[in-house]
């Protein structure tokens, strides 16, 4: 079993700021539409020009950085006539550095990376959230990633016999910034959201196939960030208590590992756990991951009643 899921239940039993209701998550399951959609086939960024093991060290360099983009303004990037933000606005700083002959998906070259090198490629409107968290994740795991594993991230997925379960203890274990997780009245409380997107990138970027053909897949949890627990917030599956609705909607930060924020993340995986028990009496085989893109795409639809997101600053989501 996964032991994200296995730790976030008492969190989920005790929570006073943050509850599931029920019966809302009922009727929007009715409403459920599944789509084979996932978010990086959504972005329509091209990674056919890379090998099989340059497309796994992209998903491995993308998911080490990809965390924490809100601010007023907004991060933007422009790649090719067009404006991104958040993930796809990384995704995009490192295919436009690919494209400008950058080695970025080199171990070597990211253990040994420039301040300067960096903020040219993540150059945009404002200077990106924790920039310096981020050069020193990329220096760390480049440095990891040739030293353990001779600069391939295949390898990893070699060493993990292709089990997306004993990868989500090996990310976290030789690379320390994946290690995602917080303590809950003495209890501590798994969530690697950034480990689980990362195997869910690598299966969904491959179809299943080759180093996407990975046992135990089925068994990741949703991945939590920002935008999940606010589109369960807007179709009323998540309820927050008075004082927390006040502190988002007045885009006031919440503390990470604080209690409000560990019951957010904790509620939004169980969340998605209930919906896919509630999905799987007519959707046979439906996986959190499943659900999480479903509802991560809609996020991306925005509207002028949308409540804001969480303000949470820390590298891991």
């Amino acid at each position: 079993m996964n032991p994200v899921l296995e730790s976030i239940k008492p969190v989920v039993k005790k929570s006073k700021h943050v509850k599931i209701n029920k019966e809302n998550l009922k009727y929007v399951c009715s409403k459920f539409s599944r789509e084979e959609r996932c978010w990086m086939n959504e972005s329509h960024f091209d990674l056919s020009g890379l090998s099989l093991e340059e497309k796994l060290n992209f998903i491995f360099v993308f998911n080490s950085v990809n965390f924490c983009y809100w601010g007023d303004p907004k991060w933007t990037i422009k790649y090719k006539g067009k404006q991104y933000d958040g993930a796809l606005g990384m995704k995009a700083s490192l295919l436009k550095a690919l494209d400008n002959g950058i080695p970025i998906l080199n171990a070597k070259y990211l253990a040994t990376l420039k301040r300067e090198e960096l903020s040219e490629i993540l150059k945009g409107n404002v200077a990106i959230p924790l920039f310096e968290e981020r050069l020193k994740i990329l220096r760390e795991n480049g440095r990891i990633l040739a030293e353990k594993y001779k600069g391939e991230f295949s390898l990893v997925i070699e060493r993990a016999n292709k089990d997306a379960l004993k990868l989500l203890e090996i990310l976290p274990r030789d690379f320390p910034s994946f290690n995602d997780y917080a303590f809950y009245e003495g209890r501590k409380v798994l969530f690697h959201k950034r480990v689980q997107l990362a195997i869910a990138d690598v299966y969904r970027a491959f179809k299943g196939e080759s180093y996407g053909n990975l046992k135990n897949v089925d068994k990741l949890t949703a991945f939590a960030d920002y935008k999940l627990p606010q589109i369960l917030r807007k179709f009323g599956i998540l309820e927050y208590s008075k004082e927390l609705a006040s502190k988002i909607d007045n885009k006031i930060q919440i503390p990470a590992n604080s209690k409000e924020e560990i019951e957010i993340r904790a509620n939004t995986i169980y969340a998605i756990e209930l919906m896919k028990r509630e999905l799987e009496t007519w959707i046979p085989n439906i996986t959190s991951m499943d659900i999480d893109s479903y509802l991560w795409l809609l996020g991306q639809r925005k509207s002028s009643n949308d409540k804001p997101y969480h303000r949470t600053l820390t590298i891991f989501y």
